[in-house]
Parts: C-alpha cells; sequence; structure tokens
C-alpha cells in the first residue's frame, strides 16, 4: 500500500507499481471501439502507460495532452492513457481536444488493471479510481521505469518518463 495526498490530505493506494526490472502484468481494458486489448496489442512498441484518475479534470487532460504531443517524436513509442472515464468519454475528450497520438483505455469492464499495477485509491472521496502514475515499459513488457506522483493533483515527470527509454 503506498500513500499519496489529495489536496494534502492523506489517501492509499491497494499496492505499489510494478518494480523496475520485472515484467509488467499484462492488461485488459477497453479502447473506444469498445473491444478489449491487452500489451500484446501493442507488441514490439516501447510503452508509456499513463495512469490518471479521469479526463474530465483539468490535470489529468493536461497530462494527456501533453504527453500526446512529446510522443510525436517517437515513431517506436506508444502512449496508453488509462483511466475510470468510458471509452465514449474518452473519445469526445480525445475529439475535443485534438489528441489523436495516445491510446485511451477505460476501467470500464474490470478494475484488475488498477489493482495488478498497485493504483486502485483505496479511501477518501476518490476511492474506487486511480491514482496519478507513470509506468514506462520497453518493447518486451520490461519495466523501465515508474512514477506514483505524490500528490494527485500534481503532473508527472514527463522527462523522466521518455528518458527512460534511451
Amino acid at each position: 500500500m503506498a500513500e499519496i495526498t489529495l489536496q494534502g490530505n492523506p489517501i492509499h493506494t491497494n499496492g505499489d507499481l510494478p518494480a523496475v526490472g520485472s515484467t509488467a502484468p499484462d492488461l485488459r481494458l477497453t479502447n473506444n471501439d469498445l473491444n478489449d486489448v491487452g500489451l500484446e496489442d501493442f507488441a514490439g512498441k516501447r510503452k508509456i502507460i499513463s495512469i490518471v484518475p479521469s479526463l474530465d479534470t483539468g490535470v489529468c487532460a493536461q497530462s494527456t495532452k501533453k504527453f500526446n504531443e512529446l510522443v510525436a517524436r517517437h515513431d517506436d513509442v506508444v502512449v496508453l492513457v488509462v483511466s475510470a472515464d468510458l471509452p465514449f468519454a474518452q473519445a469526445r475528450f480525445c475529439g475535443a481536444e485534438g489528441v489523436d497520438r495516445v491510446h485511451t483505455l477505460s476501467l470500464m469492464r474490470s478494475r484488475d488493471f488498477a489493482k495488478d499495477y498497485g493504483v486502485l485509491v483505496q479511501d477518501g472521496p476518490l476511492a474506487g479510481v486511480t491514482a496519478r502514475a507513470v509506468v514506462v515499459l520497453d518493447a518486451g513488457n520490461k519495466v523501465l521505469y515508474t512514477e506514483l506522483v505524490p500528490e494527485i493533483g500534481q503532473e508527472p515527470d514527463y522527462d523522466a518518463a521518455f528518458a527512460a527509454l534511451d
């Protein structure tokens, strides 16, 4: 269990992020076409998994737009943005904001991803959604870098995430 804060107040996750050097747990999340996808659907690509509570908040929206901008310079990298939002809302957000280089994925059918990656918020007003975190994987799904953002209202360290790919 990890402790983070929400507006300075402590809240807790169900566990810890996958360890650097380990193989990432597979995932089963729902894309905008309502298909379930896993890491195998992005085989051969390095991956940045940006985990956010909801695209309907300013910081989540900003971080998604920033990752969309930064990934344009990396042909062999995919950014997976995971949130509790429904795929319809994710698609609407991407369309309205011109976000076209990231893959939004929903926890709609299961919270297993949040549990497996140790980011399921256990208490406080955001219980049941995810903490803000970043997990970077190589093409073979080995964990290269992780960041559990200590204050849920802060943006992640974009530079460190992309530097882990070098």
